[in-house]
């Protein structure tokens, strides 16, 4: 049984799986048809002997209304014919008992058995006059017992038949379940087929652009195997639009460190020819190179910052927001000396606590304060506010500058934008993207507008609940 079982195994995985839901239906179907046809043979069977049956009993019951008080004899020997009424004869207990004339029916001790009263009426199978016979012997009373037999051989050709024409429908049934075996793993597999077609295209070309066709109807309506090509299409979606945000960043990067790096070998090949240049000429080329060198580590820092993602997991802590706040605004005052920072944490807010990673939610922190302080005129306050909302926290950063025009406002938080009227400040145009990604990896949410009498407001919300991801956080 082991060594079956194994070799079934073995087929199976050496087939591939359209192959075996085509057996698998085919057989589920073809015993069912097998199933049904043998059922109704063995119901035609029994039906047809019951009928023979109980035209034994009527027979042997008008023999024995219409011969009561007889004595031991033939009383009808006419069954040889199949239009004949039964044969029947009378038989005695006692052998010595016997008429003269031989019997037409087989006698044997069961017969005499029954006419003592030994043994219950019983139907049996003979065969007489080169015919099969279908007999019946049941007491007479008296001490006799009365024997009824009919030719069976129609009934037994009536059960051929039968048996002949159900085998040809189970084979025509297991022929057909084949059939539809195939069919039902072409149609079920074909979205499953389209998916790997897909996959292999895909693996092919590394175009992630490729979708699966889905059939029409309301999502609810939908079978699983359309659920899982719907799926993988929005898994599609998902890493098409990773690979173009992974290609425009580096598209971004490589022309934001063009010019950095220009300037880095310029001032580097000045440097190299020291010997012709002045003491103050030295001075600048050393001062620029440093510049240029700071640039160029700050903005690989936040490409690195950027693709935090995709490293292992920092534990969260528990995280008391008014105290990352404090010390980023101590922070920017040291960095912005002519600008002055305001905070003010409302009731309930300096003790507000959420799960996180602090040197994370401190460099979001300050990068709203960095980009405050650079659009602010010299003199101005950042305003800093952390307040509750029920279960909420909110956290703003205003400023005073020329605030944010309406049409950029849906961009400020996109890698390397910078809107026209800061083009011309220090930076990379990644800090406010870097903010937004550390905000959202917390579960909360950082937006942009314009503040009531002018400037920027820069608004983080807390949820009540901590990050998605349980106990870590991106």
């Amino acid at each position: 049984m082991s060594g079956v079982r194994r070799l079934g195994a073995r087929w199976r995985r050496r087939r591939p799986l359209r192959t075996r839901l085509a057996v698998a239906a085919s057989a589920a179907v073809a015993l069912v048809a097998v199933g049904v046809c043998a059922a109704a043979f063995f119901v035609i069977r029994y039906e047809l002997l019951h009928q023979l049956d109980l035209s034994l009993t009527q027979s042997a019951t008008r023999v024995i209304q219409e011969n009561r008080g007889e004595g031991p004899q033939t009383v009808a020997g006419e069954c040889r014919y199949l239009s004949a009424p039964a044969c029947a004869q009378i038989v005695p207990a006692d052998p010595a008992a016997d008429p003269d004339a031989a019997y037409l029916l087989p006698v044997a001790t069961p017969v005499r058995e029954v006419a003592a009263g030994k043994r219950a009426p019983y139907y049996s199978n003979v065969s007489r006059f080169g015919q099969p016979l279908r007999m019946l012997t049941t007491p007479f009373g008296d001490g006799r017992a009365l024997q009824v037999a009919l030719r069976a051989d129609p009934v037994e050709k009536g059960v051929r038949q039968a048996a002949v024409l159900l085998t040809a429908v189970g084979g025509a049934g297991v022929l057909l379940a084949g059939l539809l075996g195939y069919a039902v793993s072409r149609t079920g597999l074909a979205p499953v087929v389209r998916l790997t077609s897909t996959a292999e295209r895909i693996a092919a070309t590394r175009d992630p652009r490729h979708r699966i066709e889905l059939p029409p109807g309301p999502p609810g309506r939908q079978d699983e195997v359309t659920r899982l090509a719907a799926s993988f299409n929005t898994m599609l979606g998902e890493l098409e639009q990773s690979v173009s945000s992974q290609r425009r960043l580096v598209a971004d990067a490589s022309h934001e460190l063009r010019t950095p790096l220009t300037a880095l070998r310029t001032n580097a090949e000045l440097l190299a020819r020291g010997d012709r240049l002045t003491p103050a000429q030295r001075e600048r080329a050393s001062g620029a190179l440093g510049r240029g060198i700071r640039e160029v580590t700050g903005l690989v820092n936040d490409l690195i910052e950027l693709a935090r993602d995709e490293e292992p997991l920092p534990l969260l802590e528990e995280v008391r927001i008014a105290e990352v706040a404090e010390h980023t605004v101590a922070v920017a005052r040291r960095h912005w000396p002519q600008t002055p920072f305001l905070l003010e944490a409302g009731a309930g807010a300096a003790e507000a606590v959420r799960p996180g990673v602090p040197a994370r939610l401190a460099r979001l922190l300050t990068n709203l304060l960095d980009n405050a302080a650079k659009f602010s005129p010299p003199g101005t306050p950042v305003e800093v506010g952390l307040t509750t909302h029920g279960d909420g926290l909110e956290l703003t950063v205003r400023d005073h500058g020329p605030g944010i025009p309406a049409e950029d406002v849906p961009y400020v938080f996109d890698r390397f934008y910078r809107a026209e009227a800061a083009r011309a400040l220090p930076g990379s145009g990644l800090g406010l993207a870097m903010a937004r990604q550390i905000a959202r990896a917390h579960g909360a949410e950082l937006t942009a507008g314009a503040a009531p009498g002018g400037g920027a407001l820069f608004t983080l919300t807390f949820g009540g609940q901590g990050p998605p991801g349980g106990s870590h956080a991106p």
